[in-house]
């Protein structure tokens, strides 16, 4: 039956509505800020700046570890649960609708540091929120397009989110987002609406500009986005869905290649996350770039990521997901050996002369490799996924696609804590990332390109 072009913009809404989540809130806007103020906060406290530093980055990795958890246990049974009952959209409603609220609650967090643990809270809660979201979007994928579409569509769809992104981005640069020391906005200005620069709300507004964009810009997706009458009519009984997903769970055991598609998903995805959650973070604390030159970081980043997930698109049309995935994952190995060998003042150990910029270019074309990598990789994984799904039960493949997703979404963090607190430095903290991405590639070997689709 063919699918209504309507019905795939619709579904592709998503994908520009929750991308300033990821590109605004996750990594160069209020991740950054987050660190600075969270920093500033604990050097009060009597740290030096690199304790502090790491102290902050810690605290941020541990957010994300704990909301990667309450993901995972919670995604299967919720994906069973709409499988079951064959409803989506009234999940997507709610989720949504939490998100635009707590989102907008981030301008509370003032430059003194007094609202850093609230700010956090409710970051990461809204941060569950979209990913839940994006399970239930994500099932919706197997139903627009036939095997040969599926990498098209996913990889345009995440393309259009990363040009929301982009979009979103120049916004806030050029009209609200100011420089501490000047007060003004990459373009001069002082931040708009008569936001006070000296308390930072023009940067602080970023939170509620993700909640507004939100709301807006998901009015396409309800319009022409619908639940399929024809599924669902199983009982929605806790007992039902959990045997549901107990016969499901066993046989993941019995299917080689997805299983192993999921367990090495789970472990390249977590490393690309954390490079996701802690680029930002790193500029700040080591590089020591302002919010202004992260958020032109991630501009050059997310026209990256728009233009090489396109590409990554077509090329798992033609060429099939795994090796897309697989050429994009030794890409990001490379940057994180490079994060790992680089700071100020050296590379790789050889000293840089005083205010070399060199530190700057090479971060700044990783944030190239790290937005087009990840962009592709991201499509690309979820198309794999749909040729290892039951059509009768997508929720359900995508709920567990998510817990192996986040299963293990504390380990990069947590142990990026970790070896940042063994050694108080935050480069060498992001060493677990380049084994979790070795690991990932280790296991897409028993992979089969083509699936295992029941």
């Amino acid at each position: 039956m063919a699918v209504s072009r309507r019905r795939i913009w619709g579904w592709m809404a998503f994908d520009w509505a929750s991308q300033p989540m990821y590109t605004l809130g996750l990594t160069f806007v209020f991740g950054p800020y987050f660190a600075s103020v969270a920093t500033a906060y604990f050097m009060t406290g009597g740290l030096d700046r690199a304790a502090a530093g790491a102290e902050a980055q810690g605290l941020w990795s541990m957010g994300q570890a704990v909301a990667g958890l309450l993901i995972a246990v919670t995604a299967p049974f919720l994906g069973a649960f709409a499988d079951n009952s064959g409803r989506k959209m009234p999940w997507i409603a709610g989720f949504s609708v939490l998100f635009v609220v707590l989102t907008a609650m981030l301008w509370n967090l003032t430059p003194d540091g007094a609202w850093i643990y609230m700010a956090l809270i409710f970051f990461y809660l809204a941060f569950f929120c979209a990913e839940s979201a994006l399970n239930f979007v994500n099932a919706i994928l197997p139903s627009l397009g036939n095997r040969h579409e599926i990498g098209r569509i996913s990889g345009s769809g995440a393309a259009f989110g990363y040009w929301g992104g982009v979009a979103s981005l120049f916004i806030m640069l050029l009209l609200f987002v100011e420089d501490p020391d000047t007060g003004v906005t990459l373009i001069g200005l002082a931040p708009a609406l008569g936001l006070d620069p000296a308390q930072m709300e023009g940067t602080r507004s970023v939170g509620p500009f993700i909640a507004i964009w939100f709301a807006i810009f998901m009015v396409p997706f309800f319009m022409y986005v619908r639940d399929d009458p024809s599924l669902g009519g199983q009982s929605t009984k806790i007992s039902a869905v959990w045997a549901e997903l107990k016969d499901t769970l066993r046989g993941v055991v019995r299917r080689k290649s997805l299983l192993n598609f999921l367990l090495g998903s789970m472990f390249y995805r977590d490393a690309l996350n954390a490079l996701y959650a802690f680029g930002g973070v790193y500029a700040a604390i080591v590089l020591d770039w302002t919010t202004i030159n992260i958020g032109i970081f991630g501009i050059v980043a997310a026209f990256a990521a728009a233009i090489f997930t396109w590409i990554g698109g077509l090329a798992d049309a033609r060429y099939g997901p795994k090796p897309v995935i697989i050429v994009c994952v030794w890409l990001l190995i490379g940057v994180s050996i490079v994060i790992v060998g680089m700071s100020r003042a050296s590379l790789f150990g050889v000293p840089l002369a005083t205010g070399s910029a060199m530190p700057d270019a090479i971060f700044f074309a990783a944030g190239v490799i790290i937005g087009g990598a990840g962009g592709a990789t991201y499509a690309a994984s979820r198309s794999l996924m749909v040729r290892h799904t039951d059509p009768d039960r997508p929720a359900e493949a995508f709920g567990l696609f998510a817990l192996t997703g986040k299963a293990t979404a504390f380990l990069a963090p947590a142990s990026i804590a970790l070896f940042t607190y063994m050694t108080g430095n935050v480069q060498l903290g992001f060493l677990p990332v380049i084994f979790l991405f070795l690991l990932g590639l280790l296991l897409l070997r028993w992979v089969n390109k083509d699936g295992d689709r029941a």
